[in-house]
């Protein structure tokens, strides 16, 4: 997708930050992009892999009588072996959706999404008065939180005039997702690695609208 034209915004009350109005972006900086597809592969493969291997170690243990106890013990080491390799097949029944081409590009025209196959959307740097990086961190409760902790990553965009809304209807599915406000959340699962780099593409090419790290709570199943 390309960028809209400058249009005309009414004054407001939030006005950006005096350097935005300021900042012209550097033409000729290459773009800064996130294969956001080839991580959520990634990680479904190696999801996918770890729950069918303990599936079969379960299901394998209840034949091969490697399991201690009664009937009880045996069916509920089944039932859980099972529901494991059913989670280790989940990224192949999914494996369309998980290839689907998306990234998430920055450069000295604004932020778009890229998502052939899906819903794409493009913002022009003019139209938005800040940007902020959404992060939530797992509690730790538990021994395995401290290996495998997750960092749900989302961009939140928020729109520099009222009228953005009606520019941009194919961002509504973003529209106060989860618990912005007056502005669009972009959720890119657990990828802290990603914080970096949005990060340094915010500073490149619009220092002035980026607004830094938000932590929130972090809520079971949040996306």
């Amino acid at each position: 997708m390309t960028y809209g034209a400058p249009h005309h915004r009414p004054p407001q009350q939030n006005a950006p930050h005096p350097h935005h109005q300021q900042w012209r972006p550097p033409m000729g900086h290459p773009p800064v992009v996130i294969d956001v597809a080839a991580g959520a592969r990634r990680k479904a493969v190696i999801g996918g892999a770890v729950s069918g291997v303990v599936g079969l170690i379960a299901i394998v243990s209840v034949f091969t009588g490697q399991v201690l106890g009664g009937p009880g013990t045996y069916v509920t080491a089944f039932v859980i072996g099972l529901v494991f390799l059913l989670i280790g097949l989940l990224p192949v029944i999914a494996w369309g959706k998980l290839t689907r081409p998306r990234k998430l590009v920055f450069d000295a025209g604004g932020v778009r999404w890229d998502d052939p196959r899906g819903k794409p959307w493009a913002v022009p740097w003019h139209e938005l008065s800040a940007v902020v990086i959404s992060r939530t961190k797992q509690r730790r409760v538990q021994t395995s939180d401290y290996i495998m902790r997750k960092v749900m990553v989302r961009l939140d965009l928020h729109p520099a005039d009222p009228a953005f809304r009606g520019r941009h209807p194919e961002m509504e599915h973003l529209w106060e997702f989860h618990r912005v406000k007056n502005g669009y959340r972009l959720p890119l699962g657990s990828a802290p690695a990603y914080i970096p780099i949005i990060e340094g593409a915010m500073r490149t090419f619009a220092p002035g609208l980026y607004q830094g790290i938000r932590d929130e709570g972090f809520v079971i199943g949040l996306v």
